[in-house]
């Protein structure tokens, strides 16, 4: 990344139009910063900058300007799109087509050879969420009679636009047959067949499979690239490491839009317009403003017993808070669990065994501790310090059996277990936990 001094030394020399000697900086600099740089131009200077580009290091530098594609393709010509498209593996022309409007999306299939265009409308077919969808076409695969020397010679001549060739894969008539990286090429005899030396064990998924899980497998294995099958076993493309962290990256920001009670949405902040954000927090606030008005019917309920003793007024909001917390910290590790693939729902009565002995550790605790606190700092009595020191206690088991066991559910029910997070919740136990304090308060004090 180029330091403050050097971003502003690009600048100057773009207001000085000095062209020439800002091209040599940016041949030698990294893509990902390149694109940075640009960002911080108006769209005028972008568009002269980045025609001063090589036309590879231009196509990767354009893969990185999330903000700016739209603008830069239409004040390309049709040859420097031509140029560009020429330049971009498959699977980042399909990002970029289902994020643009039907207009430019007309231009850029209408820059592409057939070939291409073939493969792009095939690809985006494929259902949005699917593997399919996020495949690459663009690999390099093998014959398992041929020999290392043989298939270094394959590798020399189709491997420069792959968008991978340390991991090469063996078809025969198309069907997926093993895996050999170049690393195990390289350590053997020119004369070795690859059928000897490949990996028949091989990891992969179906097109259709979730991309969510495909990432999971990513993680799990350690891979650099999966395989991809249609029904029959037959290779169809490759998804790439970078792909799956780029899934990781949107799922996580989507898991943290839906656990803070936000629609999701899969555009930067910025840009995301005052109106389009306020579209996509209002559901869930009028939800659970509306779900909240049952606290107060509750709260109206025990009017007379409140006015009777007015000191259980002061605990209220302690208690709600406390059990809304102990429900938001069983359900977040329980969902992050889950999204690991640490649990899944047969795990449920192992969950609840769990979170039920370290709720007995937590309230038995705070339940103390809220006991010695209203007697000598409240200075209330000790009827009324047990009143709310047995509340603490039952709210804290209620809202971790709850906020364990809500995600789970939701997941077997086909929802998102990040809907059930903190604020809905919260919410619940909120509810909960005043019909616990009142129904002890009741009893133990008579009223």
């Amino acid at each position: 990344m180029h330091d403050n001094y050097e971003l502003d030394q690009l600048m100057e020399l773009v207001r000085e139009r000095k062209f020439r000697a800002l091209r040599e900086i940016l041949i030698e600099m990294n893509e990902v910063d390149i694109a940075e740089f640009l960002d911080e131009l108006e769209v005028d200077q972008e568009l002269l900058v980045f025609r001063l580009l090589p036309k590879a290091l231009a196509a990767e530098v354009f893969s990185y300007l999330e903000e700016d594609q739209e603008k830069l393709i239409a004040a390309l010509s049709d040859r420097e799109l031509r140029e560009v498209l020429d330049e971009l593996y498959l699977d980042d022309t399909v990002d970029l087509i289902e994020d643009l409007p039907a207009n430019l999306v007309s231009r850029i299939l209408r820059n592409t050879d057939a070939t291409t265009r073939a493969q792009i409308n095939q690809l985006l077919n494929y259902p949005k969420d699917s593997a399919g969808s996020l495949m690459t076409t663009e690999f390099v695969y093998l014959h398992p009679n041929n020999t290392v020397e043989e298939s270094f010679a394959r590798i020399r001549k189709v491997g420069l636009d792959k968008e991978t060739v340390y991991t090469c894969y063996v078809t025969a008539g198309r069907v997926l047959q093993g895996v050999v990286t170049v690393k195990r090429l390289l350590l053997s005899a020119y004369e070795t067949r690859i059928s000897d030396i490949m990996e028949t064990n091989v990891v992969s998924v179906t097109t259709h499979e979730d991309k969510e899980e495909v990432a999971q497998l990513f993680s799990k294995y350690d891979l650099t690239a999966l395989p991809v099958v249609d029904g029959e076993d037959r290779l169809v493309g490759i998804i790439t490491v970078d792909d799956a962290m780029d899934v990781m990256e949107e799922e996580a920001t989507e898991d943290i839009e839906k656990m803070a009670a936000i629609l999701p949405t899969d555009k930067p902040y910025f840009q995301t317009g005052v109106v389009e954000t306020w579209k996509h927090r209002i559901p869930w606030l009028l939800l659970l403003m509306i779900s909240a008005t049952f606290t107060g019917t509750i709260l109206g309920f025990f009017e007379e017993a409140l006015a009777a003793n007015a000191a259980l007024t002061l605990f209220i909001p302690m208690l709600m808070d406390t059990g809304g917390n102990s429900g938001g910290q069983a359900s977040v590790t329980v969902i992050r669990a889950m999204s690991l693939g640490d649990v899944e729902f047969a795990d449920c009565p192992r969950v609840i065994w769990k979170e039920l002995r370290v709720a007995a550790l937590c309230a038995l605790t705070l339940g103390a501790v809220v006991f010695v606190k209203v007697m000598l700092v409240d200075r209330k009595d000790a009827t009324v310090a047990l009143v709310v020191a047995l509340t603490i206690f039952l709210t804290i088991i209620v809202a971790k059996l709850i906020g364990c066991t809500l995600p789970m559910l939701a997941k077997r029910l086909g929802f998102d277990p990040a809907v059930m997070a903190s604020p809905f919740i919260t919410t619940v136990v909120d509810a909960l936990s005043l019909l616990v304090y009142f129904a002890i308060a009741t009893r133990v004090l008579g009223l």
